[in-house]
């Protein structure tokens, strides 16, 4: 259970770690297990304690260069010096004097002593193809030391020789050469907290296309709306068009009419000629002379 919450929650790992190590406190895993645990989790005095006992019980050293880390973060650096020296002349597997030798350098430069970290890191080892993961931690920290005692050009090549052997970026070689190179990168306080912002910050940009899409589309409402308002205008303007020359046309009809019967009237009261005034003859006063024979007309 404690190896389960390891990466979740490691305070809450340690107190499984605990209960364990009380139940089986006479088991050298338990309390290997409670050491690395409690190494994770930050306890440093607990992992000295829980991991010198694993030592003991299982008659290893594997676990020195932990051992030696914790007296660094409890700011005794001196004594993971004194522990590399003690290791020398033994028979401690490769990758553990490996990993001592980068701890007790880190504690030479906790106590100042830069080149003499730098000294201690120069190794055979460092040429070494492969490593089984110390390779680039033994690279890296060797480039690291160069570059506090300022040589930048080798602790520049000694950062891209940590990238040759580091395909999983587990060191900070690329950050470290970003850095010698002048480029500052901004620094993330939490990882968690930024995934929000980006995520944030993306639906932020979906609810803006998602506005922008519905202004487009009130756009086009508009416009449709704006056109059927012009076509009805239109429509209404062409109707009060027709209906204003239905109306002249109606004016000018009774124009029309109003001018015949001026003329009627214009005609009633038109003077009479004299030709018109005479009376006409009457039957009663006309004579009509027989026509006279035609001899005695000879």
């Amino acid at each position: 259970m404690a190896g389960r919450l390891l990466d979740e929650d490691p305070k809450l790992a340690l107190e499984h770690a605990a209960v364990a190590r009380r139940l089986a406190s006479r088991i050298g895993v338990v309390r290997e297990g409670a050491g690395l645990t409690a190494y994770i989790a930050g306890e440093w005095q607990v992992a000295i304690s829980e991991l010198r006992t694993a030592q003991r019980l299982n008659g290893t050293q594997e676990y020195v260069a932990i051992i030696a880390d914790c007296e660094r973060a409890l700011g005794r650096p001196e004594r993971a010096v004194d522990a590399w020296r003690e290791s020398e002349g033994t028979s401690l597997p490769e990758d553990v004097r490996i990993e001592l030798l980068i701890v007790a350098a880190g504690a030479r430069r906790d106590l100042g002593q830069d080149a003499a970290a730098v000294g201690m890191l120069q190794v055979p080892e460092l040429n070494r193809s492969t490593g089984d993961g110390w390779l680039a931690r033994l690279r890296f920290a060797y480039a690291d030391a160069l570059a506090a005692v300022e040589r930048k050009d080798e602790a520049i090549e000694w950062f891209n020789k940590t990238l040759a052997v580091d395909p999983e970026g587990e060191t900070a070689a690329t950050e470290r050469l970003l850095e010698l190179e002048g480029v500052v990168l901004p620094e993330i306080e939490d990882e968690d907290e930024l995934l929000a912002e980006m995520e944030g910050a993306e639906h932020g940009h979906d609810i803006d296309d998602s506005d922008e899409d519905e202004d487009d589309d009130e756009s086009d409402e508009d416009g449709e709306s704006d056109e059927g308002s012009s076509d009805e205008d239109g429509d209404e303007d062409d109707d009060d068009d027709d209906e204003d020359q239905d109306d002249d046309r109606d004016a000018s009809d009774e124009d029309d009419e109003d001018g015949d019967d001026d003329e009627d009237d214009e005609d009633d009261q038109a003077p009479v000629t004299a030709a018109e005034e005479s009376p006409r003859p009457d039957a009663r006063s006309v004579s009509f002379e027989a026509p006279k024979n035609p001899d005695e007309a000879k």
